[in-house]
C-alpha cells in the first residue's frame, strides 16, 4: 500500500520502529493522543507477563491519564495487526487510525476506526 503518511503518522512509525530495534522486540508501537504527545513500547515477553507492542503502548498512554487516541502505529514483520493490541486501541479510541508498517517502515495498511 503506497498511502501517504502526513508528518505526525511519519513520526509514530520512526518511533515505533525505534523502540522495535532498540529493545531487539519482535514489534513495536507508538500511539498519540489529542495533544500530539506519544508513548511507545515494545512487545513484553515475560514469564509472568505478555503485551504485544500496541497493547503497551496505549497501556502507558493511559497510565499517563490519556482517555483517548488520534493515531496508532505498529511496526512488525507479521501481516495483521493483533487483536489484543487493536482492541486496547478501540476501547479508548474507536475512531483512531491504526498504521500497520513492516520492519522497514513502509506502510502496510492503515485501519480506520
Amino acid at each position: 500500500m503506497a498511502e501517504r503518511l502526513d508528518a505526525e503518522d511519519v513520526k509514530i512509525v520512526t518511533l515505533a520502529r525505534s523502540s522495535r530495534v532498540r529493545s531487539g522486540a519482535a514489534e513495536g508501537a507508538a500511539v498519540r493522543d489529542a495533544d500530539g504527545r506519544t508513548y511507545a513500547a515494545a512487545t513484553v515477553t515475560l514469564p509472568s507477563l505478555r503485551l504485544s507492542a500496541l497493547q503497551g503502548a496505549v497501556a502507558m498512554a493511559v497510565s499517563s491519564g490519556v482517555t483517548g487516541l488520534e493515531a496508532a502505529a505498529l511496526v512488525t514483520a507479521e501481516s495483521t495487526v493483533d487483536s489484543g493490541g487493536l482492541a486496547a486501541v478501540r476501547d479508548i479510541a474507536p475512531a483512531a487510525s491504526v498504521i500497520l508498517a513492516g520492519i522497514d517502515g513502509a506502510v502496510r495498511e492503515i485501519l480506520r476506526g
